[in-house]
């Protein structure tokens, strides 16, 4: 005979269990750190979450490099140590010293995938599958106040073949912990249940003296920066899409 509903309630009460049936359970809250950018900030909650796996992605000249770099100036202003593991090798030394970034705290591992691999497919799935290791062991090391993984520039079907549980493996390793994981992409990789998607891309702007074309902006004839939205994708919250314009400086 089943039991009734008030008994069942009060035996779950008993074993402080009666949360997980009875009553809905409160959003987990996550410590954030701040990307750098007072706007993107405002709208992030204080910035991306920590203990989470997060993504910035968006097409080539979009900003997201940008945006990167700020994160990892952010960081080591606040005197973290930052890591990324830079699939393609397209890391520039003296433009990311330019946005603030203390090269001091920052361990930079090269890799070798390559953009158009041509016949040799099979190596370059191999060259990701390495990246991605050395990716795996630094968030291992711990701490990182932020680990970055590039592979922005990588053919889609070489990402799309890692298999989905990568995405499951490194969330558990980074949860608990105040390291930012970020994957950097063309296109979204991995979702985690309380990380955000952060969407870059050129903003339409209208033609003038200091603007040409999609939200590229000259002074004079200097490229100044970009005008560029960024689309900001959380889980669990209501209106998953806000999008806010921002602009970058060149270095």
């Amino acid at each position: 005979m089943p039991l009734p509903r008030a008994d069942l309630e009060s035996l779950l009460r008993a074993r402080h269990l009666d949360r997980t049936l009875t009553t809905a359970l409160p959003p987990v809250e996550y410590d954030a750190a701040a990307c750098g950018i007072t706007a993107l900030d405002v709208h992030l909650g204080g910035g991306f979450p920590r203990g989470q796996v997060s993504e910035l992605v968006g097409p080539r000249s979009s900003g997201r490099t940008s945006l990167l770099h700020q994160m990892l100036a952010a960081a080591t202003a606040r005197g973290e140590l930052v890591a990324l593991v830079d699939a393609l090798d397209m890391f520039d030394v003296e433009s990311a010293s330019a946005a603030g970034i203390d090269l001091d705290r920052l361990l930079w591992i090269r890799g070798h995938v390559v953009s158009n691999p041509g016949m040799c497919r099979d190596l370059n799935q191999r060259a990701l599958e390495q990246a991605l290791r050395a990716f795996t062991l630094v968030l291992q090391a711990g701490n990182f106040g932020l680990v970055a993984f590039d592979v922005a520039e990588a053919p889609t079907h070489a990402i799309r073949r890692l298999p989905f549980t990568t995405w499951l493996r490194l969330q558990r390793m980074v949860e608990g912990s105040q390291t930012i994981c970020l994957l950097v992409g063309s296109e979204p990789m991995a979702r985690s249940s309380a990380g955000l998607t952060l969407r870059v891309a050129m903003r339409d702007s209208r033609v003038g003296i200091r603007d040409l074309g999609l939200g590229i902006r000259f002074s004079d004839r200097l490229f100044d920066g970009l005008n560029i939205d960024a689309r900001i994708v959380r889980s669990r919250s209501r209106g998953d899409h806000v999008c806010l314009p921002l602009s970058t400086v060149a270095c």
